[in-house]
């Protein structure tokens, strides 16, 4: 690259550019709502994000930005496209083939002709058949989580409602494709982080750019921080994981993905958030309650297995969906975050890993952990879980 067209990257913004944000592809993308803000030159990437030859390197099409606001000032802003460039081609080519039978298409023209617009204005409800199983978010839906979906969308002028004949058409395509598609924006607006959910806040979409909050740097830059803080994080994921499972809404929300870079840790706060939610299965506990399936009301242990990957669970999704008491996210946070099990990038050990001397000596957070991760005892991962949660709480007011 010479230096002239160096020079042109750093000058332009392309985040002004329709084409760049994907907004010549809408409905068949994320939504509009800060459309006025994008086009306006309002956001503007940071230094590296402007150089295209770096998206090589950038498989997630995640990006830093900066937001400016005449009143507010100039803060920073996470930029997400929801998929590698090869996924949102896939989607192309699957709203092609469901609309003509072939891979190419008018995309616009096609959406019409997807199951994404067949839901028109006349339909009072997002109903669970129509969306069951498109994604990890509505594996197995119920009424009230898909109401709360609809009420908080917003993406469109008229949220509050869960009358879908409240969404224009161009609003409910968008919605649905989001939830076939990604997710992720609808997790964050349906269990928002100003209501205490632990997770990013959605600030809105243009075409299939959205924008969240920055949080701060990712769980992974504190491997080596010292003891206290690394207790102090450890006992807020085991916090989360206690949250998503039981709460007054009597929604669990599962975590199917847990690594490091899917948190990040406040910059001001310390707070430990969940910066990836495209995979989270919500299981409405008021409907297994009512339904009462099989084994419904028997505890359900999530079965440790050794793994030589990175990052791995096992799970079963149509179980998460029909017990009311399920350890899953105490497993996955103790796996793949806390314990000597924990593998990732060539790293093993976990976040607590090398405890001071006289805490390794007692062997209680050893033999918590352990039994967190692969418990010998029946029910003996829900009682380390409760237990761990009381000894990381002390060991972090020890050290205040």
């Amino acid at each position: 690259m010479n230096t002239h067209n160096l020079f042109a990257s750093f000058q332009k913004n392309e985040l002004t550019d329709r084409r760049f944000v994907n907004l010549n592809k809408c409905p068949a993308c994320f939504g509009t709502s800060w459309c006025r803000k994008f086009m306006n030159g309002q956001i503007s990437f940071e230094t590296w994000g402007r150089l295209r030859f770096l998206d090589f390197f950038n498989v997630k099409n995640v990006y830093f930005a900066q937001y400016g606001e005449p009143r507010e000032g100039t803060r920073r802003i996470v930029l997400k496209r929801l998929g590698s460039n090869q996924e949102l081609m896939d989607i192309d080519q699957k709203i092609c083939k469901r609309a003509t039978g072939r891979p190419r298409c008018d995309l616009i023209q096609a959406m019409y002709k997807t199951e994404f617009a067949r839901l028109n204005g006349d339909v009072r409800l997002l109903t669970p058949e129509v969306v069951e199983g498109w994604s990890d978010l509505v594996h197995c839906p119920s009424q009230r989580l898909l109401d709360r979906i609809v009420r908080r969308y917003a993406e469109t002028k008229d949220s509050g409602s869960f009358l879908l004949k409240n969404l224009k058409d161009t609003e409910r395509m968008q919605l649905l494709m989001t939830l076939a598609f990604n997710p992720e924006p609808l997790v964050l607006q349906s269990f928002p982080s100003d209501e205490g959910w632990p997770f990013a806040k959605y600030l809105g979409a243009c075409g299939r750019m959205v924008a969240v909050n920055y949080v701060g740097e990712e769980l992974w830059t504190f491997f080596n921080a010292p003891w206290e803080k690394r207790v102090d994080l450890a006992m807020q994921l085991m916090e989360i994981a206690e949250q998503l499972t039981n709460n007054d809404f009597e929604f669990a929300l599962y975590l199917l993905d847990v690594s490091f870079d899917n948190f990040a840790v406040g910059s001001r706060d310390g707070k430990v958030i969940v910066v990836d939610a495209e995979n989270v299965l919500v299981a409405d506990k008021r409907l297994i309650k009512q339904n009462k399936p099989e084994n419904w009301d028997v505890w359900y242990e999530s079965k440790f297995e050794e793994c030589d990957k990175e990052a791995c669970l096992s799970f079963s999704k149509d179980i998460l969906c029909s017990r009311v008491t399920v350890d899953h996210n105490y497993y996955a946070i103790c796996q793949n975050l806390l314990s000597r099990h924990a593998t990732w990038r060539g790293t093993t050990g976990g976040l607590l890993h090398d405890p001071p001397v006289e805490i390794a000596k007692e062997g209680l957070l050893e033999a918590l952990l352990d039994e967190c991760t692969n418990p010998k005892k029946r029910s003996g991962r829900f009682q380390a879980a409760k237990e761990l949660r009381e000894y990381l709480t002390q060991l972090s007011n020890n050290v205040r």
